[in-house]
């Protein structure tokens, strides 16, 4: 019996599940004093900066990095690649918890978070950038919830319901890929309402564009990224087909995002001469801008190309951790590195350590969640009762069931 309480302390105290219960600790103090002592209480924000670091990270980075579910749903039902098909349900998840994140991450960030749901109900302001962020942010973790019901129903043994909700497949996915493209480009036109406090080198008429872009970039890598972490740590939940799958689910998406990165590069330099923006490159922000430019997206298109011509797997996932990283340095350069570049540096905004403290609380929760419901949901292997239709056939003519 003491072997048995000593083998299941064992499993609870590991430095994950230690380092993850401090943060959660933390963030709930945290979270306390925010809506107790409200915004001034424990952020540096200010009428000059409005828009911190839980609009930089836990809002841009995070719906950009949450692509993954529309890029690969689009992949495998609207361009019929079915070869990667195993991907589809990881990624949906992530977007799912990635778009929940942004939305409690909003509660934080809004002066009155109660008054979150006004513009659908009270006073609509359809002309608005922000209304149609909103709405879209709304309809679209609406359609992501629905594209990951049938993981959950499948657990729940709901039969009926689960195959409703997989005869809706295409339709939620041609819905999400527009609600995406409509949300994903309109966060980067947000910021052209402030030609003047934006630094020329980033203020530029395809932000729109450049944001939509990019987080197909960031879709393609992270699906990479969390594919590999799920191959490190959850390698004993996958079934065959993902086993089988996953080295060509990398090799294809390293591949896309090496030719997405390059044209990226390529708009980025067009911005710049259409803007005659050359002499900025000059400037120490100029040199900020190159780091950008080559080290996070001209350098991770080549190591995408050479990784996807040699079938270098280590390579391709590696390389996804430096476009991630490089998607994250975007989003913070628009919004707050980049942005009232011109104030001195004791009016610039830098985010005290609760609002740090509550983005890693965010984050955390996000990864928690992930693991218990891959490790808990038919995610990183088909459900033995609904498995493909044409399987039936297949085991007859092998003889054997599942």
């Amino acid at each position: 019996m003491s072997h048995d309480i000593s083998a299941a302390r064992g499993r609870l105290l590991t430095p994950f599940n230690m380092i993850s219960g401090i943060i959660l600790l933390i963030g709930v103090v945290l979270t306390i004093v925010r809506f107790t002592g409200g915004l001034s209480a424990m952020t540096n924000l200010s009428h000059n900066n409005p828009w911190g670091i839980w609009i930089g990270f836990d809002l841009l980075v995070g719906v950009a990095l949450a692509a993954g579910g529309y890029v690969t749903s689009a992949a495998v039902y609207v361009f019929g690649m079915k070869k990667y098909h195993s991907a589809v349900r990881p990624a949906v998840l992530t977007g799912f918890l990635g778009y929940a994140l942004v939305v409690v991450a909003l509660h934080y960030d809004v002066g009155r978070p109660w008054r979150l749901p006004y513009p659908f109900a009270i006073s609509p302001g359809t002309t608005s950038l922000l209304f149609e962020v909103g709405a879209c942010v709304a309809l679209y973790l609406t359609v992501l919830f629905l594209e990951f019901s049938p993981a959950a129903l499948e657990w729940l043994g709901l039969r009926r319901a689960r195959n409703l909700a997989v005869k809706l497949t295409m339709l939620l996915t041609i819905f999400g890929v527009v609600l995406s493209t409509l949300h994903q480009s309109s966060l980067g036109a947000l910021f052209l309402i402030a030609p003047s406090k934006l630094h020329p080198l980033w203020y530029t008429p395809y932000l729109p564009t450049y944001f939509f872009i990019s987080s197909i970039i960031a879709g393609l890598s992270m699906v990479i990224f969390e594919s590999s972490l799920s191959h490190r740590y959850l390698h004993h939940k996958m079934d065959e087909t993902h086993l089988k799958e996953a080295d060509g689910v990398v090799l294809g998406f390293g591949r896309a995002a090496s030719l997405v990165l390059f044209g990226y590069f390529i708009i980025k330099v067009i911005g710049v001469a259409s803007g005659d923006l050359w002499h900025y490159l000059a400037t120490g922000y100029g040199a900020w801008f190159l780091v950008e430019m080559l080290g996070f997206v001209a350098l991770p298109s080549l190591l995408y190309a050479i990784g996807a011509r040699e079938k270098n797997i280590r390579l391709i996932r590696w390389t996804s951790v430096l476009a991630v990283l490089g998607i994250i340095l975007n989003r913070f350069n628009v919004s707050l590195i980049a942005f009232n570049w011109h104030l001195p540096a004791d009016q610039r905004y830098f985010p005290s350590l609760s609002e740090i403290g509550v983005s890693l609380f965010l984050v955390t929760l996000g990864v928690l969640a992930y693991r218990f419901i891959a490790s808990h949901m038919p995610i990183l292997y088909e459900h033995p009762e609904y498995a493909e239709h044409e399987a039936p056939e297949a085991q007859k003519a092998t003889g054997h069931h599942h």
